[in-house]
């Protein structure tokens, strides 16, 4: 049975130039991964034959399945078969029936073949060809050292039937079939440092089981990716072990986890106002509208979505929603009064169920020692309660990472309410200034 981690080498100078980017790789994860291979290394590499040479020893040293893409075509740059030929140690040969094969296909066309895709018939000897029915270039298939060097097309369009037809057959064929499970569970509030410290003890051992469990944690603007994967030879065996893991971490982690379906924060929110019949308002300031256009990334929020508004000037604030200068000029722009006004004024002008205000200092100037840069008010008003929440908190990077941070947290913010739990998050100010 082929060993379950491959290498993928994109192929073509013209993918390392700002206006390119290798997409093929995606496509050849996922159908290696179903079929329970990991990919453990991907690399784009130029049309620079000692650059290739390098990159597929190292490739064929520690992989048993090497997939390359590009490279192919009947161009003098067009290296792929030559380097590989060499590399590992086969003279290219000229393919007779691949020669006329290619010949039919411009006939076909009205055309002559031009001299150069003869090239393209030349093939390391002991190759298996893959068909090309979709272009000239074919794949090949080349079995090395009880795993495999597989060759592809760069045109997705001619790469991506040849990956999904005869290369997935043949890696069946060749004992590759077993099942790669993944979940991913979403955290919110807290820290990459924080959830990887509070379940570390839990999923370190999973390491160590039979069959074993690989944990990844990965973090963004606000949210923590906890990506969960096995590899087994019954799906639905996998699928149980998966799912005992998750609810070990869903039930150590407690409200902060967002969803372990799949869903984003956006999502979860849309689905929670949905249930509850409820819709939303927001007055946002240092955010710009990026909380709305988070509300608004999911299809049918409309359902939801009541009316938002870009507060940005303290004359917006008070002109728009009501917010008294006297409140500005006791507390600042950036303070708990402020905030709680705006979410009123939010509330009063629509007829939204619960409003959301954000108004902070995003930087790179603005910042008091009382009030650094980073510093973000939130404040949520509900139609059926009395009280205004408000939270402070203090938000590293620069103004756009403070922006994002900002209007992440503002929307799981608006997820702890709508649950009914508390406003707890790792980034908040616990003693902030005109709470």
């Amino acid at each position: 049975m082929l060993a379950r981690r491959a290498a993928i080498l994109a192929v073509g100078s013209e993918l390392l130039t700002p206006t390119k980017v290798d997409t093929n790789s995606l496509a050849i994860t996922e159908v290696l991964n179903a079929l329970g291979i990991e990919v453990a290394a991907k690399a784009v590499v130029g049309d620079a034959p000692d650059e290739l040479a390098a990159h597929i020893r190292m490739a064929v040293g520690r992989h048993a399945v090497v997939v390359i893409t590009g490279g192919l075509g009947p161009t003098e740059d067009d290296l792929t078969r030559d380097v590989v030929a060499t590399v590992m140690g086969r003279p290219l040969v000229e393919d007779p029936a691949l020669v006329e094969q290619i010949r039919e296909r411009f006939t076909a066309r009205g055309l002559e073949m031009p001299e150069s895709n003869r090239r393209q018939g030349q093939v390391p000897e002991g190759s298996r060809v893959i068909p090309n029915t979709r272009g000239s270039a074919p794949g090949l298939w080349l079995a090395h050292d009880g795993g495999v060097v597989i060759l592809l097309p760069g045109p997705p369009s001619e790469m991506r039937p040849m990956l999904e037809g005869p290369v997935r057959e043949w890696l069946i064929d060749h004992g590759a079939p077993a099942h790669l499970i993944r979940r991913v569970l979403r955290v919110a509030g807290r820290t990459e440092s924080g959830v990887d410290a509070h379940v570390h003890p839990l999923y370190m051992p999973w390491a160590h089981e039979s069959p074993s469990v690989a944990t990844t944690i990965l973090a963004s603007a606000g949210v923590v990716e906890l990506h969960l994967s096995a590899v087994t030879s019954d799906a639905e065996a996998g699928q149980a072990l998966l799912h005992g893991k998750v609810r070990a971490l869903q039930q150590l982690l407690g409200d902060d986890v967002v969803s372990v379906d799949g869903r984003s924060l956006s999502q979860v929110v849309g689905d929670l106002l949905r249930a509850q019949g409820a819709t939303v308002t927001a007055a946002e300031s240092c955010t710009g509208g990026l909380l709305t256009a988070l509300l608004t990334d999911v299809p049918g929020s409309s359902d939801y979505v009541d009316r938002t508004a870009v507060v940005y000037s303290n004359e917006a604030k008070r002109e728009w929603l009501g917010v008294s200068p006297a409140l500005v000029d006791a507390h600042g722009a950036v303070s708990g009064p402020v905030a709680r006004a705006m979410a009123t004024g939010a509330l009063a002008h629509s007829s939204a169920t619960v409003a959301v205000a954000i108004t902070g200092i995003a930087g790179p100037g603005g910042g008091t020692i009382a009030k650094p840069v980073g510093t973000v008010w939130f404040a949520l008003a509900h139609r059926t309660a009395s009280a205004v929440k408000a939270v402070c908190c203090r938000f590293a990077g620069d103004r756009a990472g403070v922006r994002r941070f900002a209007a992440l947290t503002a929307l799981d913010l608006l997820r702890r309410h709508l649950l009914g739990v508390p406003l707890t998050v790792d980034w908040r100010v616990p003693e902030a200034p005109d709470a």
